[in-house]
């Protein structure tokens, strides 16, 4: 073999100072130290930005996904939270909220908006009960018989509703004397009042009341209670009798002499009379629920000049 032919290999020699490659791990371990403190501030962030009741939904929802899922139970696309599981809905601030998946559904009204329709159904009665005192007067006015009467009718809005009173006179007696049958003219004002009373979807009271006269025998035997409560019931009867329903009649009182219209003279015949009251929804629902004192049902003072002439009340039923 020729010089010119012969291979040349080159030797080098590394140097003992020089160092060999170490690799990539430490990319790991500082891509690791990073993620951890990602997640360290994205956690600080959701715990500045969260309530404590949203912080106690998130603490329930991680004791609660293992047993979940031993036992089963909805899946993911059948909840409204993409996070199944128990507690409290971390997406409301109220407390107590309960996602959806743990209860039944359900839409809570809005204050304001229910305010408002209370409002609305209260001035929708008042224009009612309004309208109702208007007919009445306008069908005592045609009635060439109730005309001549209309001084003993009194109608007008109080705090319980509409009150309709027909009052007693010296001249004109509604009943026969200590007795509950009924006069030919208050019998005709009865009926009349009693057909005109369905055109109101409203319940009423029926009241009689009389002077402070007493029976020779005093309160032991039958006495103004009883002669009051007779006559409110005669009332009732003829009201059914002219028309109304019976099912409107909510109470049937006898008041004796506790209401005087006049309270200077007790012995006053106008004391006598007959009060039919059209209860408002609000008065309606104290009686019924007798959480209330009687005086707060069925006292006869008028309502306020801003109220004046409507009665103020509600439908019972706003929901929903």
């Amino acid at each position: 073999m020729s010089e010119k032919d012969r291979p040349i290999f080159i030797k080098r020699v590394v140097g003992r100072g020089a160092k060999g490659h170490h690799g990539g791990a430490w990319k790991l371990a500082y891509a690791d130290f990073m993620t951890a403190m990602m997640a360290f501030f994205l956690l600080m962030w959701l715990l500045s930005s969260t309530s404590p009741v949203q912080r106690r939904g998130i603490a329930e929802y991680f004791n609660m996904p293992l047993k979940a899922a031993m036992v089963g139970g909805k899946t993911v696309g059948m909840d409204s939270s993409i996070i199944t599981g128990g507690g409290r809905d971390i997406s409301s601030p109220e407390p107590g909220t309960m996602r959806m998946s743990d209860r039944t559904p359900r839409t809570e009204p809005d204050d304001e908006a229910l305010k408002q329709a209370t409002t609305e159904l209260e001035r929708r009665e008042q224009v009612r009960l309004h309208d109702l005192q208007v007919k009445l007067m306008a069908a005592i006015e045609a009635n060439p018989t109730l005309q001549q009467f209309k001084q003993q009718i009194r109608i007008e809005s109080t705090q319980q509703g509409l009150r309709i009173e027909i009052v007693d006179t010296q001249k004109r007696p509604m009943f026969a004397l200590s007795s509950d049958t009924v006069q030919p003219y208050m019998r005709d004002i009865l009926r009349e009042i009693g057909r005109t009373l369905n055109d109101v979807p409203n319940r009423i009271v029926v009241q009689g009341h009389t002077d402070a006269v007493k029976y020779a025998g005093g309160e032991k035997g039958y006495s103004n209670w009883e002669l009051s409560a007779d006559r409110a019931n005669a009332s009732r009867r003829e009201l059914i009798a002219g028309g109304m329903d019976e099912a409107k009649v909510l109470r049937v009182l006898g008041l004796a002499s506790t209401q005087n219209l006049n309270r200077k003279d007790p012995l006053d015949p106008e004391n006598r009379r007959i009060s039919v009251i059209v209860l408002n929804h609000k008065s309606e629902a104290a009686m019924l629920r007798d959480d209330g004192a009687p005086g707060a049902v069925f006292d006869n003072a008028p309502a306020d000049a801003s109220n004046a002439p409507e009665a103020g009340s509600l439908l019972k039923k706003l929901a929903h």
